[in-house]
């Protein structure tokens, strides 16, 4: 991430929300990451975020002022509007959304907005009710077709109390997506990658189903990874509480047989990365009413769901280049990898012990990668415990270098 955004231009346009707040941290993470980043406060930002909290960030002047007579003098507006080489508004309230669409330049903000030549990110943040208005949806399909990158926003609880669609995505997806914008001809570059996350519910009846711990947090951190280092990105997760990735196509499904028909209609892509946890069986039939207690002991038939990652990497033209797949193990966890690396016909396998609780619903993760040389040798290499967002980081480097000397 730091090597795409390193001496990257930033135009930063802070408007009115409680989001503005994480603008703040958001200047912080891009100038870490080596951009130079330029900052607009518009009137109703600086109600929530003060000029001087966001010059000292910046370490720049901060610019507000539509008539400034020195700004003006040099046409600022034109000037800041050029000299950037992104322009992201974050947050993006409706207001600001409406101007842009509508083409109104009344502050210095929207008239940077009408007059810039570079490409323009916003970030929404608002109430649900305003975010599922039919104005503001017609208004972001409207910037949509004017090649506007929307990033977000996310579900979850709000300053307001309510909870829905609405708030504005978190610093890291914000930064992820700005770096993926800057390394489309880099690493990764040109290429289609596919993600499988999560769990599966497989439904006994309208209210019960069986399933698993998933959370689906690797899955997805190795999307947005991918997705960083310039891939185009095709997310396909079971039921998670976790937001869709900012940029990232997103395909939600329920059961095994929806995630291997979302997965086959991807097709083609160039690497499959198989993370998610797929119920290896499903109810032989689904009851249309809910099933009541009845004797002390039931039978329940099953049918075998079909393998996702066995049918990605069988041979064949529509085989992806590189298929990594996962393998969650309670025990001899090397064996049964490795049986499972050449009985699927995988090219990699990434194994972990999910016993006592180590993996699932947590944040870090202790992993070992196990390849098939061409000699048909497995070759394993143990990680040392790390974050998830790191082991996935890790493994997208793996997967950069493969395709560099494939």
């Amino acid at each position: 991430m730091t090597n795409a955004l390193q001496n990257r231009r930033i135009l930063l346009v802070i408007s009115g929300g409680i989001a503005a707040y994480k603008s703040l941290d958001l200047i912080r993470r891009l100038r870490e990451a080596g951009a130079e980043v330029r900052c607009v406060l518009t009137q109703g930002g600086a109600q929530f975020v003060t000029p001087l909290s966001v010059a000292a960030l910046s370490e720049d002047k901060v610019y507000s002022d539509l008539w400034s007579l020195t700004d003006e003098a040099q046409m600022g507006h034109i000037r800041l509007s050029r000299e950037a080489d992104l322009v992201l508004v974050a947050p993006a309230s409706a207001n600001m959304i409406g101007k842009m669409a509508q083409g109104l330049a009344d502050d210095l903000a929207s008239t940077i907005l009408l007059a810039t030549d570079k490409p323009v990110m916003i970030a929404p943040a608002m109430n649900v009710m305003m975010w599922t208005h039919a104005a503001v949806q017609a208004n972001i399909k409207t910037l949509q077709q004017r090649g506007v990158k929307i990033l977000g926003p996310a579900s979850g609880l709000m300053a307001c109390g309510e909870e829905g669609e609405g708030r504005m995505l978190e610093v890291a997806d914000i930064l992820a997506a700005v770096a993926a914008h800057f390394s489309v001809a880099g690493s990764l570059g040109g290429k289609r990658a596919l993600v499988t996350s999560g769990p599966t519910f497989e439904p006994l009846d309208p209210v019960r189903f069986i399933g698993n711990r998933s959370s689906g947090k690797q899955g997805h951190a190795i999307a947005k990874a991918l997705y960083a280092q310039g891939a185009e990105t095709i997310l396909v997760t079971g039921p998670t509480a976790l937001p869709d990735p900012a940029g990232i196509k997103t395909i939600r499904v329920q059961t095994a047989q929806e995630m291997l028909a979302a997965c086959e209609a991807s097709l083609p892509v160039d690497v499959a990365v198989c993370a998610a946890a797929v119920a290896d069986w499903r109810p032989s039939e689904m009851s249309d009413e809910k099933l009541k207690k009845g004797a002390a002991k039931a039978v329940l038939e099953l049918a075998k769901n079909a393998d996702i990652l066995a049918t990605l990497a069988k041979a064949g033209n529509r085989r992806p280049r590189l298929v990594v797949g996962f393998a969650a193990e309670t025990n001899d966890m090397l064996k049964n990898a490795s049986e499972k690396l050449v009985r699927k016909n995988c090219d990699w396998l990434v194994a972990n012990d999910v016993g006592s609780g180590k993996v699932f619903n947590q944040d870090d993760n202790e992993v070992t990668l196990l390849r098939r040389d061409g000699k048909g040798q497995t070759q394993s290499d143990a990680w040392p415990r790390q974050s998830k967002d790191q082991v996935a980081r890790a493994l997208v480097e793996e997967i950069v270098s493969f395709f560099k000397t494939a």
